[in-house]
Parts: C-alpha cells; structure tokens; sequence
C-alpha cells in the first residue's frame, strides 16, 4: 500500500506544478499585452508564489519564483524579450525565494497543528469510548483480556498488552508481539512510560494516583504521549474498580457464611444443652449413690468428665454467638486485673496452679470491662498456654500499666507461633501447623479472646520467642471508650 500512496502523491505534486506554471504563463501573457507594469506584475507574481507556497510547498514555490523572476527580466525589464542582469531581477527573485519560504513554512506548521488537533480530538473521542465500554465491564470474568481486546478494537492497534501484577498475568490480544511481554513488565517495575519508534510502540505504567498497578503496550501506535498515559491511567482505575468489587463480594459472601456458621453454632450449642444437663445429674448422682465397684466408678467418673467438657464447649459456643450478635453491649464495671487473675487461677487444677508465677506492679489502676467476658479470655489464654507448653514448664504472668493501657502477658515455653501464624491463630476454627501433634482442640478460644478484646476496645496479640515459646499480650483500656 506505501509504493501506491507516495505514487499518488507525487504524480499529484506533479499535476499541482503544471497548473502553477500554466497560471503564470497566462498572467504573463495577459500582463504582457494589456501593456501593465513591471509593479503590477510583479505583485501578481507574488501572489501566485503564496498560493502555491499555501498549498504546494516550498520547492513547487521555489520552481513558480524562479520562473516568476525570468519572466519578469524577459518581458517587463528593458530591454525586453533579453535577459540582463539587472538589480530589479536580484530584488525580485529574493522576494518571491523569501516568501515562498515564509508561506511554506507556516502552511506546514498550520497544517501539522491542524492534524495533530484532529488526532488529538480523534484520541479524546476514542478515550471517551474506551472509559464508557470499560466501566461497563463484567468484572466476573477475565478483565485484562476484555480490556486488551477493546482497547484494540476502538483505536485500531495491531496488538495490546496488559500487564497485571497482582494475578501475575500478562494479557495479549494481536499479533507480532516480539518481545513487548517483558518490556510492558519493565514499564511497571520502572515506572515509566516510553515510546519505541522502531516498532511505534507505547510501553505505559499504569497508575492509580502515584502508584503503579500495571503495565500497558500499544503496537503500532500513532497516539500522542498525553492519549497514551491517559488511556493508561484509565485502564489502571479499571483494573482497581475490578479488584475493590471482586473483594467486595468476597467479603459480602464470607460475612453471610460466618452469619450462617454463628446461627449453626449457637442453634447446636442450645441443643446440647440439655442432654449434657441431663447426663451430668445422672453421672453425679450416681457417684453420690456409691455401691459401685470400682471399675464401674471410674467409668461413671470418666462420663461425668467428658460430659463437663462438653458442657463447657457448648458454653463457648454460646458465647462465640452472642458475640457475634449486632446488638451485644458488655456490661461494664471498673475491675482489677489482680482479682481477675486470681479469678482465673482458682479454676485450674492445684497441680497446674503451681506452675503460674504472677508478677503485678506496685501501682494498678481498674479497668472498665465485662467481668465474666475478661475473666473467660484470662481463662482461655492460660488454659492455651498450658496446653502447648512443656510439662512443668513455668506460665509467666505479668501486667502493667502502659499510658492509657494495661497490657497483661502470659509467657509460657513451648510451641514458638512463626510471624506468619501470628495473626491468623485468631482466626475461628484455624490452627497453627505447628500445634497439629499436640492436644486438640477447637480453634474457638482465642477467637472468642479476640472477640472479647474487641468489644471492649482492647486489643490481643501474639509475639514468638525463637528458642523458647510464645507469649500471648492482651491490652485493655484504663478508662471507658464509648
């Protein structure tokens, strides 16, 4: 198609040439036998050297002045029909040179301004298409694909790479790629946008704000820069609408799964209750009746243990739901962490009282909590804490009292909670991979600690010691947070 084009545009230069030389040959003529002045015709000619400097350029009009400058020798300067070499033919030939350089040169700064401003008003047309058709994307399916093929589609590219980082995907839609996959990457990591001219190709980041979120190549692009980072940045907000709607819904769907597990949970919980009440009165009161033999005791014995820890599992559910409910308030009371802690000691066994070593600061100031919320969540961490630590192994107790704060640590050696796990162990229902070969458990208690935390503005934590164990902080505020 090129050899045809400049084909065309030369034979119509050539066309162009001969009509400039045939309406200086006519206004010769004319000039000539009407008998008019080397002024008038001179003015003539120049006024034919604009023309075709306007519409035929600089060497059409260089070919019109010097043929404009002879004829003016030849046939107005005397003698006529000779050529002299006169100063008039000089002033005049500089004139017609001049002017048609002038001309030339603003008729061609005109007519680049003029097609950059249809390109530039082409572009805003074809952003303008390309934001309304991406905004209205199904954000269900692969997007960076639809948006490569689209943007292909509106502005006519022979090919379109995006770019996303977080699914680690390049996308593609054309062909003669080479090797743009790995420089629509370097845009990204570079933050930067670039314009190959040999192969006419944008290399774009894309941003959202200041950040960059991806990257963007347009094969065989003609597109001017500010088009090109626009058409960018749009794509960059595209792929962020996508992203925030995608994890809107996942949130949506987890908090309607989480609303069905507490209602399961607290409708089981209820419904334990009461066998569990009613095995625990036969279990009790046939240890009370005695007369058994000794293997049937240790039986019963054994029933009436299962039949509490069932019990007592069946309470935190209960709990874990009515925290879980909107509409839950703790009721609060100014309360000392000592007489909380001592709470919680009298619930263990004897021989696992005598591991705990508490340390309490000369000066402590009350809390504003929930008594039977914080002394469960004191329960819970020392209950944990003695379940994954070393046998006899001391539980280190300690609080005080931190600006506005009073933070309580429970230190035990053990299990050491890699960084990793720290958060998620609070988490219901999960348990760390190091915890898997030790007692099972629920995965609620320290799901509920956290819960409990929460509504009274507190907060728990996690810290792992390498070489010795993990200690678990629970901070709670001095003073009433509404």
């Amino acid at each position: 198609m090129k050899p045809v084009t400049h084909s065309k545009s030369r034979r119509t230069q050539a066309i162009s040439g001969a009509l400039s030389l045939a309406v200086l040959a006519i206004s010769t003529w004319v000039s000539f036998h009407l008998g008019q002045s080397f002024a008038f015709t001179g003015f003539l000619y120049l006024v034919l050297v604009v023309t075709t400097a306007l519409y035929g350029g600089f060497w059409q009009a260089s070919l019109i002045s010097i043929a404009a400058a002879a004829s003016l020798n030849y046939f107005f300067v005397p003698p006529i029909f000779s050529f002299g070499n006169s100063a008039e033919d000089w002033v005049a030939l500089a004139a017609f040179e001049f002017t048609a350089l002038v001309i030339s040169r603003l008729s061609l700064r005109a007519q680049i301004q003029a097609k950059q401003a249809i390109a530039g008003r082409r572009d805003m047309e074809r952003l303008y298409e390309a934001s309304r058709r991406i905004l209205l994307l199904d954000s269900s399916g692969e997007t960076g694909a639809a948006i490569t093929s689209l943007i292909r589609e509106i502005f006519g590219l022979r090919a379109v790479q995006l770019y996303d980082p977080l699914a680690g995907k390049t996308y593609q839609n054309g062909t003669g790629l080479g090797a743009g996959d790995r420089q629509v990457r370097d845009a990204y990591l570079q933050d930067e946008d670039t314009y190959d001219h040999t192969i006419r190709t944008w290399f774009c980041a894309l941003r959202l704000g200041a950040r960059p979120v991806g990257g963007l190549a347009l094969h065989d692009s003609g597109m001017t820069r500010l088009a090109a980072t626009a058409l960018a940045s749009l794509c960059g907000i595209a792929l962020e609408r996508v992203r925030a709607l995608q994890k809107e819904s996942r949130a949506e769907a987890a908090r309607q799964t989480e609303q069905l597990r507490t209602a399961v949970l607290d409708a089981l919980a209820h419904q334990f209750k009461t066998p569990l009440t009613i095995a625990r009165t036969a279990s009790s009161g046939l240890l009370a009746l005695g007369g058994m033999s000794e293997l049937q005791t240790e039986l019963i014995t054994e029933i009436d243990q299962q039949a509490h820890k069932l019990d007592h599992l069946a309470s935190r559910l209960l709990r874990a739901a009515m925290l879980d409910s909107e509409d839950f308030q703790p009721r609060r009371e100014a309360l000392l962490f000592s007489h909380l802690i001592t709470g919680a000691l009298n619930t263990l066994a004897p021989s696992d009282r005598e591991r705990v070593r508490v340390s309490a600061p000369s000066r402590e100031l009350p809390i504003f909590a929930d008594r039977e919320l914080i002394l469960a969540s004191l329960v819970q961490l020392i209950d944990n804490a003695m379940k994954y630590s070393e046998p006899e192994s001391p539980i280190e107790i300690t609080f005080e009292v931190e600006e506005s704060q009073v933070v309580l640590k429970i230190r035990s050696k053990g299990v050491v909670v890699k960084r990793q796990e720290s958060e998620r162990i609070f988490e219901r229902f999960y348990r760390a991979p190091e915890t898997h070969h030790l007692p099972a458990g629920t995965g609620l208690g320290l799901s509920i600690v956290k819960k409990i935390a929460e509504a009274h503005q507190g907060h728990v934590w996690a810290d792992g010691e390498t070489d010795y164990g993990t200690s678990f902080s629970l901070s709670l505020p001095v003073t009433h947070a509404s």
